[in-house]
């Protein structure tokens, strides 16, 4: 398959949302209209934070501290959007608003990284005290995190690393998030910032490309700063899972879960037995439902992808073919645009979840279609956890340096 735009994809899902709201049209008399995406379906308080309780949180969190200015208010959204078929459904996500007299917000949108508990989403995990979320609002932002589909208090499972729901689910969720702040007496200035950690690097990249492209006239992209991204994985993560450059047991959780995923997705296999060894085969599927937090999940895999997968499954992945190459090339175009907005790219080479050789290819990719302000942040020899939280300070303090 060849590489299309995520917009192109993006394109397709709504079509097909609408095509299949109009089969239901014609068979049914006298239809409730339908809700538009990103309309607001409920809004959960979850917290009303001092600076004081902030700072506390945040340095638990071994997070920096230093752009604390405000208290918060946070709340969960629930709001509509559209599932991998383009049909309706509805996903959850974090808002937080700073507590000063700033009427008209610039709005920072976050994308989280890789989760499989459906409780461990920002909206949702430890009651909503969102280190990213508290961080974004705290220095005077309004703070918009989706859950994605299938996290959070969202129906079903989780798709995980696919980037047109990606795409979908944080567009909506800043439709929702400005229809709120509207209720509140405040309002989103249409310039918005990009920015995401790990699965949400690749996924702020895709946002921000369709962003860019139009894809709400309401809002335009200002700036993207994603950090430690799988931008590229068919050739940049998976041959570093098998040349030693990444953790093999990080590898093992990553590899169970996005071929369970995909597997509903795209059809990747019919029979697990082909794809997981025993007592996996029967094991790892039930693992991603969502009921299953990341520490659980790791206490029940093995300790490399070679114990976790058959032989014939790992050949594959180290040559990808059929299937699993059309799913790699739909999936691995996050960085295939020419940005018009300044971009920074904070990756790692100490990173032994995510390769940095997959910010090296953003880059090349971008620079390649004619992007001309791309720059790439190495942080240091970090593990991946902290690449994110040092690349997200920095990328805040970016933001403030150019929003202002």
């Amino acid at each position: 398959m060849t590489s299309k735009p995520i917009l192109t994809s993006i394109a397709v899902l709504t079509c097909a949302g609408v095509i299949a709201a109009g089969t239901a049209a014609s068979a049914a008399p006298k239809p409730e209209p339908a809700s538009p995406r990103g309309s607001v379906v409920s809004v959960t308080p979850l917290q009303h934070m001092s600076t004081a309780a902030i700072t506390s949180s945040l340095r638990a969190d071994g997070f920096d501290t230093s752009q604390v200015r405000y208290g918060v208010d946070a709340y969960r959204i629930v709001y509509r959007t559209i599932d991998e078929h383009g049909a309706p459904t509805t996903a959850s996500g974090f808002v937080g608003l700073p507590r000063d007299h700033q009427r008209r917000l610039r709005v920072i949108s976050y994308n989280h990284g890789t989760m499989a508990g459906a409780s461990e989403a920002p909206s949702v995990d430890d009651e909503g005290r969102s280190a990213e979320g508290l961080s974004l609002a705290s220095a005077g932002y309004a703070a918009v995190a989706p859950d994605y589909l299938g996290l959070g208090v969202g129906p079903g499972h989780h798709p995980y690393g696919q980037l047109t729901t990606e795409t979908t689910a944080t567009l909506d969720m800043l439709r929702a998030a400005r229809t709120f702040t509207g209720t509140v007496g405040r309002s989103l200035d249409p310039r918005v910032l990009v920015t995401g950690f790990s699965q949400g690097g690749q996924a702020a990249m895709a946002f921000s490309q369709a962003l860019q492209a139009g894809v709400d006239p309401s809002f335009r992209l200002a700036a993207v700063a994603p950090i430690s991204g799988p931008y590229r994985i068919a050739d940049a993560e998976l041959p570093a899972m098998f040349d030693g450059t990444l953790d093999p047991k990080e590898s093992a959780f990553y590899l169970g879960y996005v071929l369970t995923a995909w597997n509903r997705l795209y059809h990747l296999y019919a029979d697990a037995r082909d794809v997981f060894q025993a007592p996996y085969d029967k094991t790892v599927a039930p693992l991603y439902d969502g009921q299953h937090t990341d520490d659980v999940i790791f206490a029940a895999l093995p300790a490399s992808p070679e114990e976790l997968l058959t032989p014939a499954m790992l050949d594959e992945l180290r040559h990808p073919t059929g299937v699993l190459a059309a799913a790699l090339a739909t999936n691995d175009v996050s960085c295939a645009w020419t940005p018009r907005v300044p971009v920074r790219i904070y990756a790692a080479h100490g990173d032994r979840d995510v390769a940095i050789q997959n910010s090296y290819l953003c880059q090349q990719q971008l620079t390649d279609h004619g992007a001309t302000d791309v720059s790439l942040i190495d942080v240091g020899n970090l593990l991946h956890t902290d690449s994110g939280k040092t690349g997200f300070a920095d990328a805040l303090r970016w933001f403030g340096q150019i929003s202002h």
